[in-house]
């Protein structure tokens, strides 16, 4: 389930079939959202003190010699998002020290600034990385999924040889934020839109319940993700509007500069994007391995000939990706 067939240009068509009882690309995408469970996990808390006051929480687990691998989550993620402690367990597992980052916000406790969390925050990121260093417990290794994979794609493109990693792996990353938020806004996406609107509007009280709002705007009018982007993200965040905040934190502007080996999983059938979001292979920096699947939905990626036994192919490709390169066993 895990192989691939390669080419020259660093495109490979992954060997993906998915399972018969999931044809679809929408029950791709909902069928773990829905049906998988989180795992029970002793997890060990650390909270990381920004330069700018506020704080990223993170959460460990697995053995504390094992290499290092840090898991970034997307939009309104969290350690309930379906992948979170699944693929924390099968790290631990696997002998590794894996690590839950959350997104400036995303912990249980508000962060402290007005600043949020966003698509190109990678010099969050690069803190993150810059204090564990400094603890003597850097990752090894990187996971980004969706948001956080176009954030981690940034810094790889953006700190080339010194990205502070050995390898890592983006999984259905948004490649070009306009045209994402722009299919999410038409069709059956829609559903997926105004979810995760919903969502961005929940988090933006709770944080004004703690702190008074900084901004003037009538939350209830805002009726889509690039009007939320355009009078929330961007100002907030020192972007000018929304498509600038697009045009300098896409991770398609930055995959060419990219040397850190790097496999990304995406599935050309992704509700969340068009087909054409995914780069050409000569946009391609000489450390990506793109591994596109005819389907596969938005992080989904479900196969198995029987619904009560599914098999999660993208936490196994993530895995086989990193053994050899991390040495496990």
């Amino acid at each position: 389930m895990d192989r691939s067939t390669e080419t020259a240009s660093g495109r490979h068509q992954a060997d993906f079939r998915p399972a018969w009882w999931l044809p679809s690309p929408h029950l791709q995408t909902l069928w773990p959202v829905l049906a998988r469970r989180p795992r029970r996990l002793a997890l060990a808390r650390e909270r990381v003190e920004l330069a700018d006051g506020d704080f990223i929480d993170l959460a460990a687990c697995g053995p504390e010699s094992g290499p290092g691998v840090l898991i970034i989550h997307g939009l309104e993620g969290s350690l309930s998002s379906h992948y979170a402690t699944p693929l924390l367990h099968a790290l631990a597992a696997a002998g590794c020290r894996a690590r839950f980052m959350h997104l400036r916000g995303c912990s249980e406790e508000p962060n402290r600034l007005a600043r949020s969390y966003h698509s190109g925050a990678s010099d969050d990121l690069r803190e993150v990385l810059a204090w564990l260093r400094a603890r003597d417990c850097a990752p090894r290794a990187a996971v980004g999924f969706s948001l956080g994979g176009n954030l981690l794609l940034k810094h790889l493109g953006e700190s080339g040889a010194d990205s502070g990693l050995e390898c890592a792996v983006a999984v259905s990353v948004p490649f070009r934020l306009e045209a994402a938020v722009q299919r999410m806004n038409k069709g059956i996406s829609r559903i997926y839109g105004r979810y995760l609107l919903n969502r961005l509007k929940f988090s933006y009280r709770r944080r004004c319940r703690h702190r008074a709002a900084v901004l003037e705007v009538d939350l209830d009018g805002i009726d889509s993700i690039r009007a939320f982007d355009d009078r929330i993200t961007a100002p907030l965040n020192g972007f000018a509007d929304a498509a600038d905040y697009y045009r300098r934190c896409s991770a398609a502007g930055f995959v060419g500069a990219i040397v850190t080996p790097t496999l990304i999983l995406h599935a050309r059938d992704d509700p969340f994007m068009y087909p054409d979001t995914v780069p050409d292979p000569g946009d391609l920096g000489p450390g990506v391995t793109l591994a596109l699947s005819a389907h596969g939905g938005h992080v989904g990626f479900v196969a198995g000939r029987f619904p009560w036994r599914p098999v999660y192919w993208a936490e196994q490709r993530i895995l086989a990706w990193l053994r050899p390169r991390l040495l496990l066993p």
